[in-house]
């Protein structure tokens, strides 16, 4: 009996059935390692609001662990009522009325651009003989100009915005942390 010749594709669908067990093992092994880097990233996430804030928290008159979740959750309320801050939801303390400011140009940028293009425009013009050809020429690159500058103020006052509002939380997150600091102490905890 004559045995067909083996091609390439024969040889991988061998290899291939007399590795299935190899590949399912394979296989496994990166699904428990995909299940163990998820659950430790989870258990990363979740970890408590002091721990987040780089506080420490000692129960110094040996509070149970039920006792420590109830005082940090009350403890937690408390402060957030005080500050208004809540480190949870942090844009939620941050308040609407310097966020939501329009951009206000300090200046008709494009049009004072045109402008001057139009006269810079027209006496290039006048030199060359065509000073309307010029003129509108010049005022669509001033206007250009002026968008671009227009561009630049509103993009410097959004960065103003911005730094002030982070400024605002940390002042706030700062309050917080000395609200729950207080409260915690008062019910016997060292907190550093």
């Amino acid at each position: 009996m004559a045995e067909w010749p083996r091609t390439r594709t024969d040889e991988r669908y061998r290899l291939a059935q007399g590795n299935e067990e190899s590949t399912l093992k394979h296989y496994l092994v990166r699904l428990a390692c995909s299940v163990l880097m998820l659950s430790l990233l989870f258990a990363l996430s979740t970890s408590s609001i002091a721990q987040d804030s780089g506080m420490f928290i000692y129960p110094a008159k040996g509070q149970s662990q039920e006792k420590q979740d109830k005082d940090r959750y009350e403890c937690h309320t408390w402060a957030v009522k005080q500050t208004g801050f809540d480190p949870s939801n942090p844009s939620a303390g941050t308040s609407n009325a310097s966020a939501a400011q329009p951009y206000q140009p300090s200046q008709p940028h494009v049009l004072k651009g045109a402008a001057r293009g139009t006269a810079l425009g027209a006496v290039g013009g006048a030199i060359a003989g065509n000073a309307g050809k010029g003129a509108a020429a010049g005022a669509a690159m001033g206007g250009l100009a002026g968008g671009f500058k227009r561009r630049d103020e509103k993009m410097s006052q959004a960065n103003q915005q911005q730094a002030s509002v982070q400024s605002g939380q940390q002042s706030q997150r700062i309050a917080y942390q000395r609200a729950i600091a207080a409260c915690l102490e008062g019910r016997g905890y060292t907190v550093k």
